[in-house]
């Protein structure tokens, strides 16, 4: 049975779903991005219902300032208050519950990376972790320009697209200077941190090969996932990409043997 669950965070009020079932493992997932809780083509709400299906309980949320909570959005750096209220609402709405495994993908990753000890989760199920700053320019991270560039580079259509002139210059220069930029010293630091918090929890990490965000993490942590998916795709969009997902997430929520 799904629920629409209002909760208290910090003066503000959050608006949350649970897809209940009768596990006292839950799973507490939490929205990348400015996404609501729905997920980028209705990908979470499928994904939540699938799992409850499978007897994991599941709570997703939306955050202040996103989507039918109250409140000013503060980004994923902003939300560790948001987690904790959610976990707590979760607790509350599914009693027997005793563990919560989180699940994000891309900053959502990185939040739970961060907040996750503070508002009592026990694992973590991270996705396409977002490591690197972003800057003003609109552009990929420069780890994903340079893995483009190298994929075009062996592709001779692309040298005849760049002689006939179809290929934009300026966009060309500006991809090429971000990749000779040195990394922000923050951007090394929100690496570093991530890279520890996986380590010390032993965090279950699931890539999409080709996507940029993945080729940044990979690139700035030295850091492989538990599991790489072959698809470009960042919200798991295809149909045997969301089969891929249920499945690593249904694993990581088993009991260890």
């Amino acid at each position: 049975m799904r629920q629409l669950i209002a909760f208290a965070c910090a003066g503000e009020t959050l608006l949350g779903t649970l897809d209940g079932a009768p596990g006292i493992t839950g799973l507490l997932i939490v929205s990348g991005g400015n996404e609501c809780r729905i997920g980028a083509h209705r990908g979470m709400a499928q994904l939540a219902a699938r799992i409850a299906t499978s007897g994991t309980p599941v709570f997703r949320f939306d955050r202040r300032g996103v989507g039918d909570s109250t409140g000013e959005n503060r980004g994923y750096a902003g939300s560790a208050e948001d987690i904790a209220a959610a976990a707590a609402a979760f607790h509350a709405a599914a009693p027997q519950v005793t563990s919560i495994a989180g699940f994000g993908n891309c900053d959502a990753a990185t939040a739970l990376a961060l907040f996750h000890a503070a508002a009592g989760i026990d694992r973590l199920v991270l996705a396409n972790p977002w490591v690197v700053e972003a800057g003003d320019d609109a552009l990929p991270p420069a780890a994903a320009i340079r893995a483009r560039y190298a994929e075009r580079l062996r592709d001779p259509r692309q040298w005849l697209r760049l002689l006939n002139g179809k290929v934009d210059i300026l966009k060309l220069f500006k991809g090429l200077k971000k990749v000779a930029r040195t990394p922000s010293k923050r951007s090394k630091t929100l690496a570093s941190q991530v890279v520890s918090i996986i380590r010390a929890n032993e965090a279950t990490v699931l890539l999409a090969r080709g996507d940029a965000t993945a080729i940044a993490f990979t690139d700035a942590t030295g850091m492989a996932g538990t599991h790489i998916l072959d698809s470009a795709s960042h919200s798991f969009a295809r149909t045997t990409d969301q089969d891929w997902l249920f499945e690593r997430i249904v694993e990581a929520l088993s009991p260890s043997v």
